[in-house]
């Protein structure tokens, strides 16, 4: 091990701060993952859950090109 050198002490914080990160990273997962069971332990399907928080992070613009087009594929295969 390196005495006294700066480098080495910097690339330690680094790994440290990012093993912290990941640390939280799990804790956030797992809550995340009691939050959908929780859901579903109340009757909603968690899927669709997902899908909407999915369709939240997009561009509505975006989201509502792509139903448009789906709606327009459905159509065309007498799926409507």
């Amino acid at each position: 091990m390196i005495d006294n050198n700066p480098a080495a002490d910097e690339i330690r914080a680094f790994i440290e701060r990012y093993e912290a990160l990941e640390i939280e990273k799990k804790a956030t997962t797992d809550a995340m993952k009691e939050v959908m069971a929780e859901a579903k332990g109340r009757g909603y399907d968690v899927k669709v859950l997902r899908k909407i928080v999915a369709l939240r992070k997009r561009d509505r613009d975006d989201v509502a090109e792509e139903e448009a087009i789906l709606e327009l594929y459905k159509t065309a295969l007498g799926m409507v």
